[in-house]
């Protein structure tokens, strides 16, 4: 099959331009830079502010004493009856005082769930969870109210800081789920009306702790 000698001449431009490299003229700009300005506050005070931005519940908690002391409270006054969590650590300091509210089964029943994370990414107030987790997938998803616990060791600045320390924690072994929640469940798909709790919980609380 015959070439035309335009056809050829344009594949021998091809040809010459690919043996030889072409620097980039803004090497700066490929990834050698932060996108973002750095901190200029606490990291703690930074996702607090973000998070209840996008209408999520914030509560900080300086030691273990005042976190039990806090959910506990919490629970009460709002009089849930049935809440669901498979952590057992990140309810102990409670299980006594809620030990008749307290159910492992029957999540699509209960009136809220409770969960650990991976991580808080500080910048955009998001929670990180993986199906690595005791909880697995869906506790965080389905219940109509959702509880997260996490402590001050689990903040990170950006999305990007959260998956490399995945990337460290987990190695090779990378859940198969790594989930980015940031504020309840929302939607203005339908006639561009703003409706919370659509495909997730209508209500997420964060206890961040000390330590």
């Amino acid at each position: 099959m015959s070439v035309s000698p335009s056809k050829e001449n344009i594949l021998k431009k091809i040809r010459k331009a690919l043996s030889h490299s072409t620097p980039l003229p803004f090497p700066q700009s490929e990834g050698s830079l932060p996108v973002f300005h750095p901190l200029e506050q606490e990291a703690e005070v930074e996702f607090a502010e973000q998070f209840t931005k996008l209408q999520g519940k914030f509560i900080y908690c300086i030691n273990r004493q005042e976190f039990a002391f806090q959910l506990s409270s919490l629970i009460k006054k709002q009089d849930w009856q049935k809440v669901f969590c498979v952590e057992d650590k990140l309810i102990e300091p409670v299980e006594e005082q809620l030990s008749e509210r307290l159910i492992k089964t029957g999540l699509a029943d209960c009136d809220v769930s409770i969960t650990g994370c991976e991580y808080l990414v500080a910048r955009t107030g998001s929670i990180v969870m993986s199906s690595a987790q005791a909880s697995g997938r869906s506790v965080s998803v389905y219940a109509p109210i959702h509880i997260c616990i996490a402590f001050t060791s689990q903040l990170v600045y950006d999305l990007k800081d959260a998956l490399q320390a995945a990337k460290e924690k987990y190695g090779n072994q990378l859940p198969s789920l790594i989930t980015f929640a940031t504020g309840p469940s929302r939607t203005a798909d339908i006639e561009k009306t703003l409706v919370v709790g659509v495909h997730g919980p209508k209500e997420v609380y964060l206890f961040l702790v000390e330590g």
